[in-house]
């Protein structure tokens, strides 16, 4: 099983209003597990920046002037990507963005089918808890002392960490909960009226003595009620 940990980083908030990608950063897992493969990407926006955004990834126009176009990487971004689940914290943002650029550059778009977004994951999981980036990387001790400002390579590396912690914590309670319902399937099981007693010619004095014991057991697993055996 493929998995693309995905991240972009943009020029502000919605394509619709001019908007555009200035990074991509994209890391393999191949079930479960980081390959370490990886897509990185800086791009020329072909437009401006407010000084508010350049202060959340630090990209500067001067910086992207130089870069490809996202229609000049669009064909390798999306062989890299393939048909496989792409994993996105808050999906709709980067998939909004990431189609917009596929349709300017007359490529196919992405489907949202192949997409697991892990803030709706982390919402369902902790709900009224903070589930952005840093208070996930807090939760699961994810170093994300590197993280001075956003990036999509390294957000899409910490994201991949995120996720796994998710995943087997997931895993992990899902196996405690079959533990636990496969041990009361063997104890109910275990009937005492499906045991059935065996007789021993004994010396009357260890028969007595055994009465005795067996009077201070309650609830003993092979089936003999000390007070009928007192009886006998």
């Amino acid at each position: 099983m493929r998995e693309i940990v995905l991240d972009t980083e943009t020029t502000g908030l919605d394509p619709d209003t001019g908007d555009r990608i200035v990074e991509i950063g994209c890391v393999e897992l191949v079930n479960h597990v980081p390959t370490g493969k990886t897509y990185h990407q800086y791009l020329n926006p072909e437009r401006s920046m407010s000084e508010e955004v350049v202060a959340v990834h630090g990209l500067t126009e001067e910086f992207l002037s130089d870069k490809p176009k996202f229609a000049e990487i669009a064909d390798d971004f999306l062989a890299f990507v393939g048909e496989d689940t792409l994993v996105i914290h808050n999906a709709p943002f980067d998939m909004k963005f990431l189609n917009f650029e596929l349709k300017k550059a007359n490529r196919p778009l992405l489907s949202y089918e192949h997409v697991l977004d892990t803030l709706v994951m982390a919402r369902q999981k902790y709900p009224g808890s903070r589930v952005n980036l840093n208070e996930l990387c807090k939760r699961f001790n994810v170093d994300a002392s590197r993280r001075t400002v956003h990036g999509a390579l390294l957000d899409s590396e910490l994201l991949a960490d995120v996720y796994l912690a998710m995943i087997l914590d997931k895993e992990l309670k899902f196996s405690q909960v079959s533990e636990k319902k496969e041990k009361k399937e063997i104890l109910k099981n275990v009937s005492r009226e499906t045991l059935s007693p065996r007789k021993f010619d004994l010396p009357i004095e260890e028969e007595e003595a055994h009465t005795a014991f067996m009077l201070k057991i309650k609830n003993n697993l092979w089936g003999i009620n000390p007070q009928e055996e007192a009886k006998n």
